[in-house]
């Protein structure tokens, strides 16, 4: 099969790999009908994931079709269509029981914090992910679903990450009724956070970025209030001003270890990798945030970063939430709100890209090039 292969930070390429096959009762094999590239890939195609090994197939949003199931499944038959979520989980153990798929005890040896993760380093499990024309989807009796007959490939598979995540970043902050809400990060997981904060009772949303075209779909999709970070000498200032000097009640961070701002904690974090990412972005939801209020965190992190202002944290009384996303357990209120309209997360999607092109599809999505913001992937396409 052809597959999407890293071989080092800013180096992917398509080669040939052997079609996987059931290994446990439990597997499926999945054919990849469309898969995406999400901005936390970037962080493994930049280095900054920790055992992130050459020869791995990266892409942990995807759905398909069933080619094959293993002697246990039950719930899956060939030929059905899929979604298949970017948590790879038992179902059954202490953290699962509870529904944090994101933590699964069983499915990770190499970590006592995450479970498993579809195409994301062996820090995450090891598993190869859908950027590739077939994957081995371990516990297929519990992570995958089928696809309504309502729903386009489009948005389901954008259902497997960006959009549950955007959502469970708005969960995280507890928002109330009339609260106001900054979103660091104009990326598809922080839009999805500002139009998923109006679901949940906000009197208002401000989204801030630096790249004029995200800000501007921000306005469009979200119905935001938006700041170019780039525009103003001191954005927390700024910010600071259009909350009555008080701060937000809740601030959401979708950016996480490659943030912009500060060219020093920048080239510390994202480039010579001296502490586990830039910590930019969660500074300044620390500072954003009013007295008693609420960080949600969804950016992405490696190891500990250093730099980070928790004593401000704790002198202000401030409530920190953080998670991988549990993804299924958000499908169900999201089924409604895409069949009833509220959201149509295709919408975002910009870019249509030939697995045959994906080296070309990361270089334009790291360099933020032709106004991309979600790009999809689309094996056996030319």
């Amino acid at each position: 099969m052809r597959a999407m292969v890293y071989r080092g930070p800013y180096k992917v390429r398509v080669e040939e790999k052997d079609i996987p096959s059931v290994e446990h009762p439990n597997d499926a094999i999945v054919r990849v009908t469309l898969g995406a590239i999400c901005g936390s890939d970037l962080h493994l195609y930049h280095g900054l994931i920790p055992d992130t090994r050459v020869g791995t197939t990266f892409g942990h949003e995807f759905i398909g079709v069933v080619e094959e199931v293993g002697p246990s499944v039950q719930h899956l038959k060939r030929g059905d269509r899929v979604m298949v979520p970017f948590n790879v989980y038992c179902g059954s153990c202490y953290f699962c029981a509870r529904g944090l798929y994101s933590n699964c005890h069983n499915v990770n040896p190499n970590a006592t914090a995450i479970g498993g993760i579809y195409g994301y380093s062996h820090s995450c499990g090891g598993y190869d992910g859908g950027q590739s024309e077939f994957v081995r989807v371990p516990f297929a009796d519990v992570g995958p679903s089928l696809i309504p007959d309502w729903m386009s490939d489009e948005d389901a598979v954008l259902l497997t990450d960006a959009l549950p995540t955007g959502y469970f970043g708005a969960q995280l902050g507890d928002i109330s009724e009339g609260d106001t809400v900054i979103v660091l990060g104009a990326g598809p997981v922080g839009l999805f956070a500002a139009a998923s904060s109006w679901l949940m009772g906000a009197g208002r949303v401000i989204v801030v970025d630096h790249l004029d075209y995200r800000l501007d779909k921000a306005r469009e999709f979200a119905h935001a209030e938006t700041y170019n970070f780039a525009e103003h000498r001191d954005i927390i200032l700024e910010l600071k001003r259009a909350t009555d000097y008080l701060g937000a009640d809740v601030v959401i961070d979708a950016v996480g270890a490659e943030a912009d701002g500060s060219f020093l904690q920048h080239v510390a974090g994202a480039k010579l990798k001296l502490q586990g990412g830039s910590p930019i972005a969660l500074n300044w939801a620390l500072d954003a945030v009013r007295k008693g209020g609420t960080v949600s965190v969804l950016g992405a992190y490696g190891p500990a970063p250093t730099g980070i202002k928790f004593g401000d944290a704790m002198n202000k009384g401030l409530t920190i939430r953080t998670n991988q996303c549990p993804v299924k357990r958000q499908w169900p209120r999201l089924f409604e709100h895409i069949r009833n309209g509220y959201l149509k997360p295709s919408e975002l999607v910009t870019h249509r890209i030939p697995l045959e092109h994906i080296a070309e599809g990361y270089h334009l999505f790291s360099s933020k090039l032709d106004g991309i913001i979600k790009p999809l992937v689309v094996p056996g396409a030319s």
